[in-house]
């Protein structure tokens, strides 16, 4: 699946900034990546993403502490996906954790090692990690020097948040400590914690960080069409962009926004690239928990699907998340979707890339 259609070509070029990105000792085409979305960007659905042309694909968030007790789920999480740069993020509260957690996953070939603290989850934040380390900077820079010196010559980046809340807008500061201590790259999501994904992201906001440091910052939050690319760029200053939600169901759009998603590729039937991706889940987890993760993904097509074609899919949504085989899932896909194709469901394609290419 990896290399089979993937395309260093462009098409309908919009305005990303022009040149290579350089990420400590990598150099990368890409200005626009792929967010580390827990639960979601698994092996299966990083490598469905690299086959349209996405070059940086973050995996999920990975318990520093969970990887270092080598817990199976943990591990799976922190694997590659074998086709292309390997990208990990992990998260944590204890430095020696992170430290050792950013050894092992070096040492099994990463790429690139993210830090996470954006995460707004209570789960997460209550255990004083992810976006709760904004409100101790100290201890976020003793948990970036730990991380930075066990990913040896491996690149450190790190995914924030604009603050805890309004009151402690406080990027800037922890982005300028974080390139002193050696991090190589910072994505800055354009919201608070206190906000977790409420109101809208303030693209203008993650300027304050463009405008302090000296490396790479990607914006991130809220780009959900193509025409939002100029006005994220613009507005926060960024280097690049990070796709987060916009890609659940669309595995193909931050290759559209970027201009390198190959036309051709949009002529395929949607029914075979659900089948596909549904198929990988259930040989890389196994039959029946393949199962029960892909009917998040299988919600989010027919969610796309109904929006673009207007069709009342309640019953056969019902039928699906229901279904308990295999081959079930494979005649309703096939009777519901039919032969649309993803040009039909893509509300972002435009037809006359397809003369271009």
């Amino acid at each position: 699946m990896c290399s089979q259609y993937a395309t260093s070509r462009k098409f309908g070029e919009l305005p990303v900034r022009s040149g290579d990105l350089s990420i400590g000792r990598l150099t990368v085409r890409s200005r626009v990546f792929l967010a580390p979305l827990s639960g979601i960007t698994d092996i299966p659905f990083r490598r469905l993403v690299r086959t349209f042309g996405t070059e940086i694909v973050y995996s999920e968030m990975v318990a520093s502490g969970e990887l270092v007790r080598k817990d199976q789920e943990s591990l799976q999480r922190a694997g590659a996906d074998g086709c292309g740069l390997h990208a990990v993020q992990l998260a944590g509260r204890e430095a020696d954790a992170m430290r050792q957690a950013a050894d092992i996953v070096a040492s099994h070939g990463a790429d690139l090692i993210d830090i996470n603290m954006g995460c707004p989850a209570k789960k997460v934040v209550g255990g004083l990690s992810g976006s709760a380390l904004m409100r101790d900077l100290d201890h976020a820079l003793r948990l970036i020097d730990a991380t930075v010196e066990g990913a040896g010559d491996v690149p450190v980046t790190l995914k924030m948040r604009l603050g805890w809340d309004r009151s402690s807008l406080n990027a800037a500061d922890l982005a300028l400590r974080a390139e002193n201590a050696g991090v190589r790259l910072v994505t800055v999501h354009g919201r608070t914690r206190d906000q977790f994904y409420t109101g809208a992201a303030d693209w203008a906001a993650i300027g304050a960080v463009s405008r302090t440091v000296s490396i790479p910052v990607v914006a991130n939050g809220d780009l959900q069409s193509r025409a939002d690319l100029g006005a994220m760029l613009g507005a926060s200053g960024a280097d690049a962009v990070m796709i987060g939600r916009a890609a659940c169901g669309r595995p193909w759009f931050p290759a559209l926004v970027e201009g390198t998603l190959d036309p051709l590729r949009m002529d395929e039937c949607f029914a075979d690239l659900v089948l596909a991706h549904h198929g990988e889940m259930l040989r890389f987890y196994g039959t029946q928990a393949g199962m029960r993760h892909a009917r998040k993904h299988l919600g989010w097509y027919l969610d796309l699907y109904e929006r673009a074609t207007g069709a009342n899919v309640s019953a056969d949504r019902a039928d699906l998340m229901r279904a308990s085989e295999a081959e079930r899932v494979c005649s309703m896909v096939r009777a519901v979707f039919g032969k649309t194709r993803l040009s039909d469901v893509e509300p972002e394609f435009d037809t006359s890339l397809r003369r271009a290419a």
